[in-house]
């Protein structure tokens, strides 16, 4: 999570009114409009919406070609045979009752038809196909459109190999249970995929769940009248191998053999399991059969017929070639999209295990009786306040920071406000305070200035709409009795928090600051000093050239370079920080988006330390790969959780997807619990934590997926000023954690 605070002072001048363009300054009368303008969705909300339409439209097409979408599982019972003619019973296992007519055909003897339905299977096809090119035998395949989709180069192979394709419907419904329309549906997708994987159609067709022609019905007979009707032939069987039951190698033999030298049409499977006995069957059937004098030959070469295929052109096979496409990309693009979203969620959860096992681990250090950085600091510090147009905010802040029990100077740098923010500062009359002027030169330059009018050696940092609490600054000095740290990030706790967006914004920075600033700091590559409360050492700061505005996470920036510089850049619990967040959808898209941008210019920036050595090796190796997964990359796939959590409780397995969405939000809870018990919060701001996880993240995922397309294209964002509101006056009561000795750091 990213816990800085507000920041935002733009690069430019501003003007919170639009100037007219061109000469003249009076005003411009009205002109008169035609037509009302149509308001258009703002490309940041647009984009993301037709990627995220886009892919529950490939996961849904992935659905309805592996049957979990418009599947009708139904098998009808057995039912009479009053209005079935006595001549198809009796017939043979070819029903022809194309153009009224009602024949049945055979198979001659010593001719032998093998039939394979539900593939291609691309573990099982491949095998059975290899048998029969080894003992020179064709068969008939009856395929489902929903694996003829996504296997089309083995519905071509049989093709090329001299074999017979049939169609077996499209999704294997009981067709006795459908209507015409759903009929013609299955009989007419199955030919698509055809098209598609052969440039083929044909006019055989095996209805599923069939078996012999005495076993027609008064259901299944009009289904085969109305098939027969659209010109197919209708072939069930009469040679039941029942290798489905996996009786044997023997078994299967002994029952696909016919008996007395007749033709006949064997039912085998190369599909719907392990069809291993099926393929070792063959490789001996095979041959038996062909010495007694069999021949293993397509139908309608063994009724001396037309051949069942007729080749597809023009348009409709173009449009069988787009389905087999859009399916083959439906198929790879969701299949790697589950194994990113297996990798980062695992990722994800051993992120979590640490956070919590390093922040205990923090929590134990720093609170252990006797704890102490080094020697006590109580020399005094420079408080910077950058404004830019604070006059709502700026009083607060200035008078919270007079209660300070630790001696400070307070500068604060007036960034070309045009409210009135350095006149109200200067009319408090406040000691120790001091106003600088400077034309608007943005946060960075502001700080800057600030750092080279401070007289002290320690350097606090804070924004110009937060306030501290009594002993913020001391608390935040403190970890400088230890000469190696260079940085102190403080702890920025949210002050609006009343609203659901500040609700959910309070959660974030609780769990940000708690739980990943506790690992971080335990790993030693803290990625960002907050804005709203950090303090440096002044010869660090000058180490690395000061504050930059080379990026738009100007904290995030001089954190790395610390890091890299070889300094510690650690955390300090007790040191808290109000600041008045976001309380629309627009503003808090507008921070994130800065954030997240400057985030990527902060990381492209720092990218040569992952090959460098020394102590900058040692943050490129550890803290960028952190923070480039786990802020930039996997809440870019964040959406996905959502994605598949509809399609599961609309198409999949409900329950299993309940269960597994809320195991995943049971563990984010337990994080959370830990991070608001460790900072002593209420635990009734977590009530809104399914509805931060669901909709939250959408926003997040916009404003990511944003920054990516603006750092892409070259584009380039400016500082943007937060409207504030002035909510916060004094700091907010904190329960104090009772110890043995009184605790010396009241809170106003």
């Amino acid at each position: 999570m990213n816990s800085r605070t507000n920041r935002g002072r733009s690069a430019g001048p501003r003007n919170s009114h639009a100037q007219p363009r061109g000469g003249g300054g009076g005003r411009r009368r009205a002109q008169p409009v035609r037509g009302a303008r149509r308001r258009r969705i703002p490309l940041r909300y647009l984009l993301p919406l037709l990627l995220l339409v886009a892919l529950m439209a490939m996961l849904m097409l992935r659905g309805y070609t592996h049957s979990e979408i418009l599947a009708d599982h139904r098998v009808r019972p057995p039912a009479g045979t009053g209005k079935v003619p006595e001549k198809v019973l009796e017939g043979g296992p070819v029903i022809d009752t194309r153009g009224g007519h009602e024949d049945t055909l055979s198979v001659p003897r010593h001719r032998l038809v093998l039939t394979f339905d539900d593939g291609p299977d691309p573990e099982w096809t491949p095998k059975v196909l290899d048998v029969l090119k080894k003992h020179h035998a064709h068969g008939v395949f009856f395929v489902t459109g929903t694996m003829a989709s996504r296997y089309p180069d083995l519905v071509e192979r049989m093709v090329d190999e001299g074999h017979e394709v049939g169609l077996h419907t499209f999704n294997h419904p009981d067709l006795s249970y459908q209507s015409p329309d759903r009929i013609d549906w299955e009989l007419s997708q199955n030919q698509l995929a055809l098209a598609g994987a052969a440039g083929i159609r044909t006019s055989l067709f095996r209805p599923p769940y069939s078996s012999f022609s005495d076993a027609m019905d008064n259901k299944s007979w009009p289904v085969t009248k109305y098939i027969g009707s659209r010109g197919y032939l209708t072939v069930v069987n009469n040679t039941d191998s029942e290798d489905w039951k996996r009786p044997g190698v023997a078994e299967i033999i002994r029952r696909a053999t016919p008996k007395n030298g007749n033709g006949a049409i064997v039912l085998m499977h190369d599909s719907g399991g392990d069809r291993s006995q099926t393929v070792a069957a063959l490789d001996t059937f095979l041959p038996g059969l062909q010495d007694k004098g069999y021949r293993f030959t397509n139908l309608t070469e063994a009724l001396d017929a037309p051949s069942a295929h007729a080749p597809v052109t023009g348009l409709d096979l173009w449009k069988g070639k787009a389905w087999v496409f859009l399916v083959g990309a439906s198929e790879k693009i969701t299949g790697v999209l589950v194994v990113a979203l297996a990798i980062i969620g695992s990722l994800v959860m051993l992120r979590f295990g640490m956070m919590l096992l390093l922040s205990a681990v923090h929590a134990r250090k720093v609170r252990k009786r006797g704890f102490r950085w080094g020697p006590d600091l109580t020399e005094p510090v420079s408080v910077l306040v950058p404004a830019y147009n604070e006059a709502k905010c700026i009083e607060a802040t200035v008078r919270s920071l007079m209660t300070s029990d630790h001696p400070i100077e307070i500068i604060v740098i007036d960034d070309g406000s045009s409210d009135g923010t350095a006149l109200i500062v200067e009319g408090l009359r406040l000691p120790n305070v001091r106003v600088v002027r400077q034309q608007n030169a943005g946060k960075p330059a502001a700080l800057n200035r600030g750092i080279a009018n401070a007289r002290y050696d320690l350097i606090v940092m804070m924004d110009g709409d937060t306030v501290f609490e009594q002993s913020t600054v001391r608390e935040l000095v403190q970890p400088f009795g230890d000469p190696r740290v260079g940085a102190v990030a403080g702890n920025a706790k949210v002050g609006n928090r009343d609203s659901l967006i500040g609700a959910w914004q309070h959660i974030e920075y609780v769990m940000g600051f708690n739980l990943d600033r506790r690992m971080y700091d335990m790993l030693g590559c803290m990625p960002t000093i907050p804005g709203a409360v950090g303090a440096f050492r002044r010869s660090a700061l000058e180490r690395v050239g000061g504050m930059s505005d080379d990026t738009l996470a100007e904290d995030t920036d001089i954190t790395m370079a610390m890091h890299r510089d070889g300094w510690r850049v650690v955390y300090a619990e007790k040191a808290r920080a109000w600041t008045e967040a976001p309380e629309t959808v627009q503003q808090l898209w507008s921070q994130r988006y800065r954030w997240s941008y400057g985030t990527m210019q902060a990381i492209w920036k720092h990218r040569r330390s992952v090959i460098e050595s020394g102590p900058s090796g040692r943050f490129g190796r550890v803290g960028m790969p952190l923070v480039s997964l786990f802020m930039v990359l996997a809440p870019l796939l964040a959406p996905l959780i959502d994605v598949f959590l509809l399609y599961g409780l609309v198409f999949g397995p409900t329950q299993k997807t309940i269960v597994a969405w809320l195991g995943v939000l049971a563990v984010q809870a337990v994080c959370a619990a830990y991070a608001f018990r460790l900072d002593r919060e209420r635990m009734t701001h977590l009530i809104s934590l399914p509805l931060q996880q669901i909709l939250y993240r959408q926003l997040m995922y916009v404003v990511l997926l944003q920054s990516w397309i603006t750092a892409l294209t070259g584009g380039r964002l400016r500082w943007q000023k937060l409207r504030r509101t002035g909510v916060l006056g004094t700091p907010p009561s904190i329960p104090q954690q009772r110890t043995g000795s009184p605790d010396r750091r009241p809170v106003a």
